[in-house]
C-alpha cells in the first residue's frame, strides 16, 4: 500500500511492523488454531504469551495511544490517527494479531477511556495494568432486550447507596469476557431515568470478580465461539461497587461513549482493510496456481474482474479511512462524526464483497478451515453491527450533508 506523505516514523514502525508479521505471525496461524483447540479453549494461548515480549521489544507496543493519552511517551510512540491508520491495517490482516501489540479491542477503547475520563486512582488500578498488558477488559453497553443500536434505550439501572453504586441489569456482546485474565468491565447504565435523553446513562467500573456477575452463556458468530476472548450474555444482579468506580461523573455515559466510539470505529475499518488486502493477495495467488477448463484461473476474464473491483473498491475505502482519520486529527471527533460514519458504513460492506470473490475463487476450499475466508467473512457481517448498524451510519452522512448545503429538517 501507498503511505503517502505520513511521518518517517511511521514508514519505520510499518516496515518492522510487516517483518514482524512475515516473521511471527503467518507461520504461526495453524500453530495458534492448534493451541486454542487442544484442552481448555477458553484458557490463554502460549503463542501469545511468548510473541508479546518479541513485540515490546522492537517498540511495537500500544501503537493506538494517542499523543493526548500518553504525553510523556511513556507506553507507546504516540501516534496520530493517521499515522496509527496503515498500522492497524497491518495487524488486521489476521485477526488474533492485534493483541500481540497490545492494540486489541475491546481494550484499545477501553484505555482511552481511561486515559481520557480515568481518575488518577482508576488510572493507577486499571489503566497501567492495561498497557503493560498484564491484564484483560470487557466492554458492557448491549443489552438483549432492548434496540442497543440506541444507547439511550439501555434499561440496566446503576442506583447510589451511600458510599457505592448498587447494579441491575442484563447484557450480551459483552467482548473479551472469555478470557480468563479479563479483570474489569466498563458498564454502561441508568443512572437517572428522569433526566434529559442523553444525561440518563453513566458508565462505571465493575470488576468481573464482583459479587453478582455472572455469566451466563458465550456467545458464537455465526458459529464461531472467537475462543479464548469470547463474546459473553451476562448477568448483574445487586453488583455493589465503590462510588469512586463511576467515570467522569453520573448522566455522563453517553458524552464517554461518543468519545470511545470514534477512535473505535476508525481502528475497525482499519482492521477490515487489512483483512480485505490479505482476501485479496489470497485470491491472486489461487487464481495463479489453480487450473481450470484448461488455463489458470487468472486467465478467465471474470476472475480478472474480480480481480480489479476488488484493487479499486479498497483502494476507495482506505483513501476514504484516511480522510476521516486526518480529519478527527485535525478538526476533532464531532466534527469529522459523518466521516466516521461513512467508513463504518463502507469498510465492512468492501471487506465482505473482497472476502466473497475470494471464497469463489477458492471453490469449496474458500468455506472450509483451509483458509481464513470463512472466519474472515464472519467478522466483516459482523461489524456492520458493531458499534452500530448501517442505517444508523447513513442516516448521520444524510444528516451531515443536509446541513452542509443549508437543509433544515424542522417542518415549517
Amino acid at each position: 500500500m501507498t503511505l503517502f506523505d505520513v511521518s518517517p516514523r511511521t514508514r519505520d514502525l510499518h516496515g518492522r511492523l510487516t517483518a514482524f508479521m512475515d516473521e511471527h505471525i503467518y507461520p504461526n496461524e495453524a500453530e495458534f488454531h492448534r493451541q486454542v483447540n487442544e484442552g481448555n479453549r477458553w484458557a490463554h494461548v502460549q503463542l501469545i504469551d511468548d510473541l508479546k515480549p518479541k513485540a515490546r521489544a522492537e517498540g511495537l507496543w500500544n501503537l493506538f495511544l494517542p499523543p493526548a493519552s500518553d504525553p510523556q511517551g511513556e507506553f507507546g510512540p504516540g501516534l496520530s490517527n493517521l499515522e496509527y491508520a496503515p498500522l492497524c491495517e497491518v495487524m488486521g490482516r489476521v485477526w488474533w494479531a492485534p493483541e500481540i501489540f497490545n492494540c486489541n479491542a475491546p481494550d484499545t477503547g477501553n484505555m482511552e477511556v481511561l486515559a481520557r475520563y480515568g481518575t488518577p486512582e482508576q488510572q493507577a488500578q486499571w489503566l497501567r495494568p492495561l498497557l503493560e498488558g498484564e491484564i484483560r477488559s470487557a466492554f458492557s453497553m448491549t443489552e438483549p432486550d432492548v434496540a442497543s443500536s440506541d444507547a439511550t434505550n439501555i434499561q440496566s439501572s446503576i442506583v447510589r447507596d451511600g458510599d457505592e453504586y448498587v447494579i441491575n441489569g442484563a447484557k450480551w456482546w459483552t467482548s473479551g469476557a472469555g478470557d480468563p485474565r479479563c479483570r474489569i468491565s466498563i458498564f454502561m447504565g441508568k443512572t437517572d431515568p428522569l433526566a434529559e435523553r442523553h444525561l440518563q446513562q453513566s458508565m462505571i467500573l465493575v470488576p468481573m470478580d464482583t459479587p453478582g456477575v455472572t455469566t451466563e452463556r458465550m456467545l458464537t458468530v455465526f458459529g464461531y465461539d472467537d475462543a479464548p476472548h469470547g463474546h459473553a450474555q451476562m448477568g448483574f444482579e445487586d453488583v455493589r461497587v465503590p462510588a469512586s468506580n463511576m467515570l467522569l461523573g453520573e448522566g455522563r455515559g453517553f458524552e464517554i461513549a461518543q468519545g470511545r466510539l470514534g477512535p473505535g470505529r476508525i481502528h475497525h475499518c482499519m482492521r477490515l482493510i487489512g483483512q480485505a488486502e490479505r482476501a485479496l493477495d489470497l485470491m491472486v495467488e489461487r487464481a495463479s496456481q489453480r487450473v481450470a477448463f484448461g488455463k489458470p484461473l487468472a486467465a478467465h476474464q471474470h476472475v480478472r474482474e474480480a480481480i480489479a473491483q476488488s484493487r479499486m473498491e479498497i483502494d476507495q475505502a482506505r483513501l476514504l479511512t484516511m480522510q476521516a482519520a486526518h480529519m478527527m486529527d485535525t478538526v476533532g471527533n464531532k466534527a469529522a462524526r459523518g466521516q466516521i460514519a461513512a467508513i463504518k458504513v463502507v469498510a465492512p460492506n468492501v471487506a465482505l464483497r473482497v472476502i466473497d470473490r475470494a471464497i469463489q475463487v477458492f471453490g469449496g476450499a474458500g468455506v472450509s478451515q483451509d483458509t481464513p475466508l470463512a472466519m474472515m467473512y464472519a467478522q466483516a457481517r459482523t461489524l456492520r453491527l458493531a458499534d452500530g448498524p448501517d442505517i444508523v451510519h447513513t442516516e448521520t452522512v444524510a444528516k451531515e450533508e443536509l446541513r452542509r448545503q443549508g437543509v433544515s429538517l424542522r417542518r415549517p
